[in-house]
């Protein structure tokens, strides 16, 4: 006999080996037991979730002989097993991509006016049914709406949004979910021991991973790797071979080089990959996957749980995660999220990596938010290594020239209107409230112009620090840094937020005063100063304030 593929021998013969669906098996049967069938059913889901597995199982439940308790077919009648043989003239499979056409629905609507010559029920399942033309779907529409009593049509996509809704009115829907890893690797443990074959944990696990949610290709793609490596115990290393996939230990060389900026080594890793003959579509979807990890690695110490990966290559990306910031990593997921889609497509993949890697490690070919903020990062780091030619001259005028140049891409003016500031916090704040203030204040300005403090901050995050707007808080204790909504604002914002940086500002005031001052960041809707919580402190006159 010949042989026959693993998705095909193992085909769920019953309700109970239906994995993942559990939603959809139990109201079917539910429906056969209580004698309510329906004559429409439309089964939408993903490829590989087991639509045309239910829908064939179906059938053969509302036309088994002998059915069990809980409305499952006894597999064992002469009705079962012409179904599950294929033989059997009640139950009619159509693939709706080369059978699209009027003819092909006219030929249906004749037929279901003959009753089935052995069992109960005629089943119709059309496959891919969103590929009919428009005028298939007119012919089909009053037969769909009343058939005989003995005909029911299940139609199954992977496309619903393109089928009319005179049809979708006519069906009960059923929504097929993408299979979770646990179940599809749960499943392929199984039959593994079914088949005889030995395979590692973790070989299994990236296979389940790999499928992305369909039972067919967890099945094909284990079916090619036994293949390859018959008769040998499947091992983590063979699967990667077999599936063109890379492992974490490469994933995690070449991050170290992309967050060092080290486009050759980085070059050079991809150059590695593709000698090694792997899948390059596979490979940008496993980094970016592998990128994700780090970023919820980054963003919680208690998410350990969530992540499918070893507790060794869990190690070794927490020490990778270290050596990256959230908000460049997240630029590293935009641009490799966009080239995904074009690599697909591209007749030149290996440049198309190229050229993503290289955005990666040389930010300033970009000018948005997101590369500015990594590119003021690169800065700070080289100034604290020492290892910065600018001058700090230089270095600050390029830290202000990045910041003005975004907070005036709008065309917005910093001119202020003509306010008495000292007379509104004179008539807000007690003498003591202004004498605090007035201490703050000026610490913040010696801070601003000593480069000693500008230094142990970073240069490019005092540029944006210059540009804010510095106010007194509701308590009329603390201090809000303010921005506008502009493209620069935001990046600003964004820089000043982070907890280093505040801490660092707010232990040089504690340093400078003898006071612990709290300072937060705000986005700053109007611009205009019209009451105590907007004006910007650094241009009032104290002296004039705190006399009585």
């Amino acid at each position: 006999m010949s042989y026959m593929a693993l998705y095909r021998k193992w085909r769920p013969d019953e309700f109970e080996e239906v994995k993942g669906q559990e939603h959809v098996v139990t109201t079917l049967k539910n429906q056969i037991t209580h004698d309510r069938i329906g004559h429409a059913y439309l089964f939408c889901g993903t490829r590989g979730t087991g639509k045309t597995t239910v829908a064939k199982l179906f059938a053969k439940a509302v036309n088994c002989e002998h059915p069990r308790e809980d409305g499952s077919p006894c597999n064992e009648c002469a009705a079962c097993k012409a179904i599950s043989a294929g033989n059997s003239l009640n139950v009619i499979e159509i693939d709706a991509a080369s059978n699209n056409g009027v003819d092909n629905i006219r030929e249906i609507r004749d037929e279901v006016q003959y009753s089935p010559t052995e069992g109960k029920y005629k089943v119709y399942i059309i496959d891919e049914v969103h590929m009919l033309s428009i005028g298939a779907f007119n012919a089909l529409l009053k037969t769909l709406e009343e058939p005989p009593s003995y005909v029911i049509f299940i139609l199954a996509t992977t496309e619903a949004h393109k089928i009319p809704i005179t049809i979708l009115s006519r069906c009960q829907r059923y929504d097929f979910r993408r299979i979770s890893l646990d179940t599809i690797y749960s499943r392929l443990t199984d039959l593994l021991n079914r088949e005889g074959v030995e395979a590692e944990e973790k070989a299994v696990r990236y296979v389940a991973k790999a499928a992305d949610g369909s039972m067919r290709d967890a099945l094909s793609l284990l079916d090619e790797c036994i293949a390859f490596y018959l008769g040998q115990k499947l091992t983590y290393d063979n699967v990667l071979e077999v599936l063109g996939a890379v492992d974490v230990d490469i994933f995690n060389q070449l991050m170290c080089y992309i967050a060092a900026n080290d486009t050759m080594q980085a070059l050079k890793i991809v150059d590695d990959v593709i000698w090694q003959g792997r899948e390059l579509s596979q490979f940008v979807v496993d980094f970016t996957w592998y990128m994700r990890n780090l970023l919820l690695l980054k963003s919680s110490d208690h998410i350990n749980d969530q992540l499918d990966i070893s507790s060794e290559n869990l190690e070794s990306m927490k020490k990778v995660a270290k050596q990256v910031d959230i908000e460049a990593l997240m630029r590293y997921i935009r641009v490799f999220s966009e080239m995904s889609n074009q690599i697909r497509y591209a007749t030149q993949k290996r440049v198309t990596l190229e050229l993503a890697v290289i955005k990666l490690t040389t930010p300033q070919m970009e000018t948005n938010m997101d590369s500015i903020l990594d590119r003021i990062r690169l800065l700070e780091q080289k100034v604290e290594e020492g290892i910065c030619s600018m001058s700090e001259e230089q270095l600050k005028m390029l830290g202000n020239n990045l910041a003005a140049e975004a907070m005036n891409e709008n065309g917005i003016s910093s001119d202020e209107p003509d306010i008495n500031r000292e007379e509104l916090l004179k008539e807000s704040l007690t003498p003591a409230e202004a004498s605090d203030m007035k201490a703050i204040i000026d610490s913040l300005n010696e801070i601003r112009n000593n480069s000693e403090f500008r230094h142990n901050i970073g240069m490019g995050t005092m540029s944006f620090f210059d540009k804010a707007s510095i106010n007194i808080g509701h308590d009329k204790k603390s201090i809000v840094l303010s921005f506008d909504q502009t493209e620069g604002g935001k990046m600003a914002e964004a820089q000043l937020s982070k907890e280093k940086s505040i801490v660092a500002l707010q232990e040089m005031v504690g340093e400078l005063t003898g006071k612990q001052v709290e300072i937060t960041c705000q986005s700053k809707g109007d611009l205009k100063e019209n009451d105590l919580n907007s004006i910007n402190l650094s241009k009032v006159n104290f002296n004039v304030v705190v006399q009585e």
